[in-house]
């Protein structure tokens, strides 16, 4: 049949509205709440008009991340915008917080499952950058809210609600546990008692360090703050990007590399709750997260070059393609 204009541009239109738009949509939905943030931010608008800007920004990345792990996007994004909205409507200090964790935990999420496999590092680098970058739109959304809790307990319910949405989504994204192989059941395994070694090495240190050794380490702390003016956040630096970049790496040869991204949220959690701390400015705070990126970096790209002496360049040893079936979906498009 004989394709009118009519019909020519009826289906660019079909098939704009079925890849590109709804991500153009969403994404410039993020964006103008990120403006809005802000603008508040810096005290051109009041803090109500930033409220909304938290709203626009969890209902557009509820929609997002429905729509990249194969959920249904419009239910998501409706339940978020009527929470948000009741929530600013309501205006309880309980209800704000709640709010903030569930937009941190969305955002760092997101964050992750938003990147695409690379195999070269300009690409890693990329995939890094940009999720990082929708990890900071999620911070200033969550400090929109005006969170009123404990910052310690405020921090580590995000991360541990971002790990277990995250390993959740991985499982399914992976094909199940049987996917892992030897190789991934150790990374995974190394990965846990990384991230409970972090955690729990300041508590550690309180309670069995000696004062010496304390002080010692909190010398270097304050050096760093005094010289470079912020220290890096450690699970950033030592778990959370390596993990993301090796992750991304990996998953261009073999799933498994969604495991090892799962634990990318120990860096995307610590930034969407990195402007929770007002004892902190906002460009120390940054200067700890792109400290802590550089050092992740850095180890992330050793990981990946001692991965690839291990198992060869090309080789699939005990490996899984994607769900089984080749090469990952765009980044606009569902991963199931």
């Amino acid at each position: 049949m004989r394709q009118t204009p009519w019909t020519r541009l009826r289906a660019r239109v079909v098939g704009l509205r079925e890849s590109s738009l709804p991500a153009l949509v969403g994404g410039s939905v993020a964006l103008a709440g990120a403006v809005v943030l802000v603008a508040a931010m810096l005290g051109l608008v009041s803090q109500e008009v930033g409220e909304l800007g938290s709203v626009a920004v969890a209902t557009a990345f509820s929609w997002a991340l429905a729509a990249r792990v194969g959920g249904r996007p419009m239910v998501f994004g409706v339940v978020a915008l009527a929470i948000g909205g009741a929530v600013v409507w309501l205006d309880r200090d309980f209800l704000t917080t709640g709010a903030a964790v569930m937009t941190g935990v969305v955002g760092a999420v997101l964050a992750v499952m938003a990147t695409v496999p690379a195999l070269n590092a300009l690409r890693v680098l990329r995939e890094v950058l940009i999720a990082t970058v929708v990890a900071v739109v999620g911070a200033l959304a969550v400090v929109g809210f005006e969170p009123v809790v404990s910052l310690v307990r405020f921090e580590y319910t995000t991360l541990m609600l971002s790990l277990m949405v995250a390993l959740g989504l991985v499982h399914r994204l992976g094909a199940g546990l049987h996917g892992l192989g030897r190789r991934g059941i150790l990374t995974v395994a190394v990965g846990g008692l990384v991230l409970a070694i972090t955690l729990a090495y300041g508590e550690v240190l309180r309670r069995y360090g000696t004062p010496g050794l304390v002080e010692e380490l909190l010398a270097g702390v304050r050096w760093s703050r005094d010289t470079l003016g912020a220290f890096p956040r450690p699970l950033l630096a030592v778990l959370g990007i390596p993990a993301l970049t090796w992750g991304i790496h990996m998953r261009a040869r073999r799933g498994q590399g969604w495991w090892v991204c799962s634990f990318g949220v120990a860096a995307t959690a610590p930034i969407v709750t990195s402007l929770v701390n007002t004892s902190v400015s906002v460009l120390e705070s940054s200067l700890a997260v792109l400290y802590g990126i550089v050092v992740g970096l850095v180890i992330g790209f050793v990981l990946i070059r001692v991965d690839l002496l291990l198992s060869g360049t090309g080789r699939r040893r005990g490996s899984r393609v994607f769900a089984g079936a080749g090469p990952e979906p765009a980044r606009t498009r569902p991963l199931l």
